[in-house]
């Protein structure tokens, strides 16, 4: 039995208004000396305290020498024109955010440094030509990712998100250390479970904590950022990796460097605010209007704890969420990932190799350097749409893109063409998939689950969605290549293709939009009890 994983991440502009910003006063002094602001005197206010002097007043100068006269009224009128347009309500949760999205950073890089020197792996610890062998090494990475995906819940329930992403770096930085310190095995495949348990943890917190820290205007554009993260590990891997061409032995420095981001993130989250709302679940209720005031402006304050107190207060004289509960309506989350997973995107990433080989691309290393960039240029646009056109339209617009590269690709393989149209044809569709898959199936899944998830309930439907993921995950790259072998890359092209035609139909019928709304008044709305109330 052949077996092969290749992982993929489940979760890849920021526009509207926000408050002006002012410039230091000496500066727009300077500017009003030079003309730049226009500035012409006003009479006070209504309301507005004028100092009376009791000097005298100074001796007549020349209209050459005479200072401009500015006051704050002036100053603050002029630039809240000047400054009209801009927006930056963004920018005090960013820096958290991109901490938080250094674990994806980690996921990416840990599956482009196993991609491309398994083989000088192999010949080293003494398992080279066992195919088998060489697959468990990349798959035992998803048993630890699915245990850490069960068991993470547990831990942001007890201890909050920021505590939780630096006990769960701490297995992958040890994981990076034993697999680039091996000399058997058996120890590269343990250091490879301990970096998949903390890549399944983290890949669950990343979304989680995003969705909890992020303004509800700009939620779908930070949570873009989980996709980017991965795209730019990928590619940094990729880049490292070009030495292993040439040193058989160039491995274990690319897994000492794993080390580093996993430092950053676990130091990083020192600084980093705690959420919110697991701050108000636990009684620090101080703490959680000065986070709020702090990522979200002082405006949000009230509002905020009135919508998390009710969420909350509902929550208390409900009993807690069990693991059965998440098979039931409305927590059938996991069918997105299902849906993700088996419209073939790891099975469509390891044939573009042999797709690209076809046009005389031998090169793997630029081969999934071009799969990257194209990756990477779809989380882009993602993040530019994603809080403007919406999660669900991106969602149906997505998969709809992927059917249609897919059926071009079985067009170009079954209908008779000239060599040359046929290559074209399938980097085309190739390149066409992967773009749209990261502009919408890729990042949507994982922002809009912790979207239509319960406050309550939130971290175990994320653990749950994700492990299911992972099974997806596992199941279509051990089966793969046998599927292709047996039926041909047309049929199992055109399955993926109708595949995605059907998570179209799915996400038209069942997925609700959650743009410009807070986690609050989505639970609410879902919520018949809660609804009612706030009516």
């Amino acid at each position: 039995m052949r077996c092969l994983a290749v992982l993929h991440p489940p979760c890849p502009g920021i526009i509207g208004s926000s408050k002006p910003r002012f410039l230091p006063l000496h500066h727009l002094l300077r500017r009003r000396a030079k003309g730049s602001l226009g500035l012409r005197r006003r009479a006070p206010l209504k309301g507005t305290r004028v100092a009376v002097s009791s000097k005298p007043p100074p001796s007549p100068v020349s209209d050459s020498d005479q200072q401009p006269q500015i006051s704050d009224v002036d100053v603050r009128l002029d630039l809240q024109k000047e400054t009209e347009g801009l927006d930056l309500g963004w920018l005090p949760s960013f820096p958290h955010v991109l901490t938080a999205s250094m674990a994806n950073f980690l996921f990416g890089y840990h599956i482009g440094v196993m991609n491309g020197p398994i083989e000088a792996i192999a010949h080293e610890l003494g398992f080279e030509g066992n195919s088998f062998l060489e697959g468990l090494v990349v798959s035992i990475f998803i048993a630890g990712a699915f245990i850490g995906s069960l068991g993470v819940s547990s831990f942001v329930d007890k201890f909050g998100s920021r505590h939780t992403f630096q006990l769960d770096t701490i297995p992958l930085i040890l994981g990076a250390l034993f697999s680039a310190q091996a000399h058997n095995l058996d120890e590269m495949l343990w250091g490879r479970f301990l970096v998949g348990l903390g890549i399944g943890a983290n890949t669950v917190l990343v979304p989680l904590y995003i969705s909890e820290v992020s303004p509800t205007k700009y939620r779908g554009s930070l949570g873009s950022l989980c996709q980017i993260g991965t795209c730019l590990g990928i590619i940094a891997s990729l880049a490292l990796g070009i030495p292993s061409e040439s040193d058989p032995h160039w491995w274990r420095i690319m897994l000492y460097i794993a080390c580093i981001p996993g430092f950053i993130l676990i130091f990083g989250m020192q600084f980093a605010v705690e959420s919110p709302r697991w701050l108000y679940k636990v009684g620090r209720v101080n703490e959680t209007k000065k986070v709020i005031e702090t990522i979200w402006g002082e405006s949000e304050v009230e509002k905020s704890i009135e919508e998390i107190q009710t969420v909350i207060n509902d929550d208390v004289k409900n009993q807690k969420t069990s693991w059965l509960e998440l098979l039931v309506e409305p927590n059938k989350k996991g069918s997105l990932f299902i849906l993700q997973q088996f419209a073939g995107i790891n099975g469509v990433l390891y044939f573009s190799s042999l797709t690209f080989q076809d046009v005389g691309i031998t090169s793997s290393s630029l081969a999934s350097l071009l799969v990257g960039l194209t990756n990477f240029a779809g989380a882009l646009f993602a993040l530019t749409l994603m809080d403007n056109q919406g999660r669900r339209r991106l969602l149906i617009g997505s998969y709809l893109g992927m059917a249609i590269s897919m059926f071009l690709i079985v067009y170009a393989i079954t209908v008779p063409l000239d060599e040359g149209s046929s290559h074209i044809l399938s980097i085309l569709g190739t390149l066409m998939y992967i773009f749209t898959f990261a502009l919408g199936a890729g990042p949507v899944t994982g922002i809009i689950i912790p979207e239509l998830s319960s406050n309550q309930s939130r971290s175990k439907i994320m653990g749950f969605s994700f492990s299911v993921h992972w099974i997806c995950n596992f199941l279509v790259g051990l089966y793969f290549l046998e599927l292709v072998e047996k039926f041909g890359v047309g049929p199992v092209y055109g399955a993926f293709g109708g595949v995605s035609l059907m998570s179209a139909v799915f996400a038209t019928y069942f997925i609700v939009e959650t743009k410009g709304r807070s986690l609050e008044e989505i639970e609410i709305s879902m919520n018949a009890n809660l609804a009612a109330k706030d009516e």
